[in-house]
């Protein structure tokens, strides 16, 4: 295993225990300690995949991850010491893939980081397909949405659950279903992460995302795209 991980944390107790799990895990590890000194690195190396600290100082971690996606859809696995759902939002619409709530468990980051890097083998090993659902265009392989020709801006992770959810057109997804296919993980996830990602896609997607017609929410059960 020889993908390089950049981790941005200004702990350094946190950063030193987290660049030492991640080594032993066979990774190559740069560290950066600051906002300002993560871009630096990630502009550098364009390393695999970033665990990037949201407080930091200067430019916090969600300001980084807005500007790493401007160019890259590099997989970010976000560090936070709270876990509102508003924060998980927060840090989806920043672009991010994942987030873990301090403190947290090595084996645990390690599962994630692993799950992040085999989504992105999977993506870059799928089918080319256009998929039409309601007024949205997909193009799985050149990676755009359009609704009624306009372009939609997705981050990564709304992409995919969006292709996901469009290859089961009219079948219900669980939330479960969701965490493992679009995340790489059931077991370790939070169905907040699920509905937090369905919000913000559905705030881009939808003509009026308080009556959804594009996804559809299975109470008790999960999500589905609608047949037309």
């Amino acid at each position: 295993m020889d993908e390089r991980i950049l981790l941005v944390e200004d702990d350094p107790s946190i950063r030193e225990l987290t660049a030492r799990g991640l080594q032993a895990a066979g990774f190559e590890v740069r560290v950066a300690a600051s906002g300002d000194e993560g871009l630096g690195c990630f502009r550098e190396d364009r390393p695999d995949l970033v665990v990037l600290d949201v407080m930091l100082p200067g430019v916090d971690g969600l300001e980084v991850c807005r500007r790493i996606r401007v160019d890259s859809a590099v997989p970010v696995v976000m560090l936070t010491a709270r876990s509102d759902t508003i924060d998980v939002v927060v840090g989806l619409e920043a672009g991010a893939d994942d987030y873990l709530t301090k403190p947290f468990e090595m084996p645990e980051l390690i599962a994630r980081v692993r799950a992040a890097l085999r989504r992105v083998a999977r993506s870059a090993a799928a089918d080319d397909d256009v998929l039409r659902l309601g007024p949205l265009r997909v193009d799985v392989a050149a990676h755009t949405v359009e609704r009624d020709g306009a372009a939609l801006a997705l981050t990564p992770t709304e992409f995919r659950l969006l292709v996901e959810l469009g290859r089961h057109l009219g079948n219900v997804l669980s939330r479960e279903q969701l965490l493992d296919r679009v995340w790489g993980y059931g077991h370790l996830g939070d169905s907040r992460l699920v509905d937090a990602a369905v919000q913000r896609l559905r705030a881009k997607i939808e003509a009026d995302p308080s009556h959804p017609t594009v996804i559809e929410t299975v109470r008790g059960v999960g999500y589905r795209a609608a047949r037309p």
